[in-house]
Formats: structure tokens, sequence, C-alpha cells
């Protein structure tokens, strides 16, 4: 492995996190807030350690599936690290620790937050803080791929990296059109979401920064009460179509409203997710009318809300999840287990999974019955192999794990395991809110500095799908050797 390669890459990605940053100065500049300074000194040094690598390092045109890993794990974590010096040097809650958890979650899309006066931010941190969820909700190395097309064959290393690999199935497109499709249904939605949103009541800033954290599926609002302080029902039906919309696989969007076809509409997988969704809202309403909520619009309205947040991971909310009946709170976390479709911004196992888990198991149901007969798994009209349904399978059962680990790691350290195990859910799924102090309404300020290092790994381990971290720590992937 060469390691200076994967640093000429990395300074890339650095170097469009420079940009952002840059862009979030000029925010503050134009609010005229005091932001300004902590932002611009960051985007300086980020781009200095951007740049470097690139004038000293000669490109390559090929790189190993090893380096590809290296370049996407390394490029991820250094992301969240550069993201959290603006916070450092800033102050006030952001303690290193608190500056490192909240740009972890900012660029794993996660959205659980260490603020508890989130408004007393000046407006160029408010929109760096909703940035890092737009640029990790596509990808900060897709970002890289989209932006820089001519980085040769080792592009296509790195998006085979970087992209899921249930999601890469269902793309049909080489992946330097995936990469355009991506970005411009990203972009688009994000585009056109803001713009009605400014349209029903909302400022341009909050318009743009919701835009970024619907789209993104990341739920960072600028407001200490995230979509409830607007409570305005046209400005949550927006919300709510376009997390839908984000929780889709997007070349099937793209095919379905660009190339004339209705992929969407014949896929397994999304009426899979559009009935769970359905019923979820349904069970959620009936359960929390008349205990939670006197009108019966009411109990639909935030219900809905709530469901599609948590199903879609992106943990925006309304009202606060930790007074509704057991039953409600059990079935939104399940939701924040499974969360939405491979090839969207959303996190969790993915409802593709779920799909292959139930498919395999009325397969093992029939062979039971009938020992010898000849049984294949089909999703749509594509037939899924025994290894692909196998490896589905155990990745539902390492997640599960994880959590699991991530849980009782926190009730070691005297955390509640209430919110130990709901954290650890919403931290795997990137999804935010958990339950008790850590739900809709709280934040993560009270959990132990130690505990909050704990759930950034399981953040990044849900956001990269646990394998690729794994691979990058073992020893034997450090030796360097021709390959």
């Amino acid at each position: 492995m060469r390691l200076y390669f994967v640093l000429r890459y990395v300074g890339l990605v650095l170097l469009i996190d420079s940009l952002f940053l840059f862009i979030s100065a000029f925010v503050g500049l134009a609010y005229g807030d005091n932001s300004f300074g902590v932002l611009f000194y960051s985007a300086v040094v980020t781009a200095l350690f951007g740049i470097f690598p690139i004038i000293f390092v000669p490109p390559a045109d090929k790189i190993t599936q090893t380096e590809g890993l290296f370049i996407v794990v390394t490029g991820w974590i250094l992301t969240c690290v550069v993201g959290m010096l603006p916070y450092v040097m800033w102050g006030g809650e952001f303690t290193f620790t608190n500056a490192w958890f909240e740009s972890v979650s900012g660029f794993t899309t996660t959205g659980s937050s260490i603020l508890n006066d989130i408004e007393k931010l000046p407006y160029g941190l408010l929109f760096w803080r909703s940035t890092t969820h737009w640029l990790g909700g596509m990808g900060i190395i897709m970002f890289v791929l989209a932006i820089l097309p001519s980085l040769g064959s080792a592009s296509m290393i790195l998006y085979r990296t970087e992209m899921s690999s249930v999601a890469q199935d269902n793309f049909k497109q080489t992946a330097k059109k995936t990469l355009r499709i991506v970005l411009l249904v990203y972009v688009g939605l994000t585009f056109v979401e803001t713009i009605i949103l400014m349209i029903f009541g909302m400022n341009i800033f909050d318009a743009v920064t919701h835009s970024f954290a619907t789209i993104a599926t990341g739920g960072f609002s600028p407001k200490n009460t995230s979509v409830a302080y607007f409570d305005n029902l046209a400005i949550e039906i927006v919300i709510i179509v376009f997390m839908i919309l984000s929780g889709l696989h997007f070349g099937l969007l793209f095919s379905t409203f660009f190339e004339g076809s209705l992929n969407i509409f014949k896929s397994t997988i999304v009426r899979y997710y559009i009935f769970l969704m359905i019923a979820g809202t349904a069970i959620v309403t009936a359960s929390t009318y008349g205990s939670n909520y006197d009108n019966i619009g009411d109990a639909l309205r935030y219900s809905a809300f709530q469901v599609i947040s948590l199903g879609t991971s992106t943990g925006f909310a309304t009202t606060n999840s930790n007074l509704y009946p057991a039953l409600s709170q059990i079935l939104l976390m399940f939701f924040a287990l499974q969360c939405a479709t491979a090839g969207s911004t959303s996190g969790g196992i993915k409802a593709d999974r779920f799909v292959m888990l139930f498919k395999s198991l009325g397969k093992q149901l029939k062979l039971l019955r009938h020992p010898r007969a000849v049984i294949s798994i089909k999703i749509g009209e594509k037939n899924i192999k025994d290894e692909d349904s196998f490896l589905g399978i155990l990745y539902i059962v390492v997640y599960l794990l994880i959590v699991f680990i991530g849980g009782l790691l926190l009730v070691a350290i005297n955390v509640d395991p209430l919110e130990a195990f709901t954290g650890t859910i919403a931290a795997a799924g990137n999804v935010g809110p958990g339950l008790g102090e850590v739900g809709s309404t709280g934040n993560f300020s009270l959990i132990p500095d130690v505990g909050k290092w704990i759930l950034t790994v399981v953040m990044l381990l849900g956001r990269l799908e646990i394998y690729g971290v794994i691979l990058f720590f073992l020893p034997q992937s450090w030796r360097l050797k021709k390959e």
C-alpha cells in the first residue's frame, strides 16, 4: 500500500471541506456576526493541510482496493477532525469532546447534539453545522468524485468503497453516470425543498438549513425545538414529503422522473418501505389518540411526522415522543433500527436487508417442508444468490451486536439503560434521538465524555457500514506490500 497516494486523495477531501468552511465564514460575515474569524482560520488551516500532499505527491491513475479503503476511512475521520476546528475555537458549550461529538454527528448525518441552546450560536456556525450534514449525506468522497471526475480508474475504486454494496446492485448505470445522477438528485431536491419552504413562510436561512438536514436525512435544526418551533402544518407536510423522497434510492428517483420509467412503483423494496411507513403511522396514531391527543387530526399529524422522521433516519421532532405509549416507542425504535432504502441518504440497517431477511426466512420454511425442493430468492426481477443473502443477514447480526456492545459499554459507565441502548440505536442508525434524556426534545450533553466517544465510534461504524472501519483497524491492513 502506498501511503503517499492515500494522503494525496485525502488532501482533495480536505480541500472540499475548506471550500465549505470558507462559504460558512462568508455567511457569518453577511449576517454580521462574530463567527467569521473562527471559520476563516479553520478554512485556511484545512486548505493548507489539503494542498501540501497534492503539490508534492504525483497523481495515480490506478489505486488498489486497500488504498481505496484507507482513502475513504481516513478521509471521513480527518473530515470530522477539521469539522470540529471552528467549534473548538468558538468555545462555549464546545469542549474538545463536545466539538468532536457535534462534528461526527453532523458529517455522519446522525443529528444528535450536545447543545442546550442551539440558537445561541451565530449564523456562520449554524450554517457550518448544517453544511456538515449536507456534505455527509451524499458522502464527502462522493463529492470529490462528482466535482473532480478526472481521477481515472481510481474513481471506480473509491466509488465502490464509499457506496453501500446493497445500493450499487440497484444502480444500472456506470459509476461515472451514477455519480452525476446522485449529485443531480441531491442538489435538485435541496433546491426545490428550499423554495417550497420559503413559500410557506421560512426565511432563506431556515429554509436552506432545514433543506440541508432533510435531504441529508440528518436532523440538525438551527432551532432549539426543531421543526416544532414553526408550528406550521404546511411546513411539516413539505418536510415529510422530502424525508420520504430522501429515503428512496436516488437511481430509482432519477429513472422515474427523468427517464420516463416507473421503476419506483415496480420496486418490491420501495413498496415495502412505503407500506411500513403507512402501517407504522396508523399504529402510532391509534396508540396516541385518546392518550396523548384528543383530536384524531393531531394524532395523525404528530405521529406521521415522528414515524417518518425516525424511519428515514432524519431525526427532526415536532413533539416529545417520551410521552408516547410504550407500543409507539417500541415501534419508533424499530424504525430507527431499520430506516429507509439503500441508495438514499438514510442510515440504519436498510429496508433492502430486511426484505432479504424475510425472503430468506420464507425460503427456509419451505425447505423444512420440502427438503429436496430447489427454491430461489427473488426481489423484484432479480434473483438473490445464497451468498448475497448470507452476507445481508450477517450484516444485520453484526449491526445488532454493535448496538448491544455499545449500549452495554454505556451502561457500564452508569448511563441509564433506556438512554444507553436507545442512544446507541440512534447513533448506529445515524438517526439522532433515542428515548429519555436523549429523546426528541433532549440532547446528549449529560452523557459522560467517554460515552460520547463510544457513540461517535458507533456513528462512524453505522455511516461506513461497519466492515470498512473494522478492516481499517486490523493490523494486517497496514502492512506495506505490493498489490
